[in-house]
């Protein structure tokens, strides 16, 4: 049996969490104020404010199943 240094699950899962809920929010403002303040936005802009919110969503949702419930089951 190896020892390894135990992990903050609990940490880890709630830092996830809330990165995921920045990005998300960063693309959904930066995306309604790009297209309020300027008519047309560039294409990559757009994409990276699209991207911003996919991610956050996925890390968002993922962070806490991850860190939360199966790492500490396998542990």
């Amino acid at each position: 049996m190896t020892r390894t240094a135990p992990m903050d699950y609990q940490t880890y899962a709630k830092g996830g969490f809330l990165f995921g809920l920045a990005l998300l929010v960063v693309g959904v403002v930066g995306s309604a104020v790009g297209h309020m303040l300027f008519e047309s936005i560039p294409a990559w802009e757009s994409a990276l404010f699209v991207g911003a919110e996919f991610a956050g969503l996925t890390i968002g949702l993922f962070s806490p199943i991850v860190f939360g419930i199966v790492l500490p089951l396998i542990e």
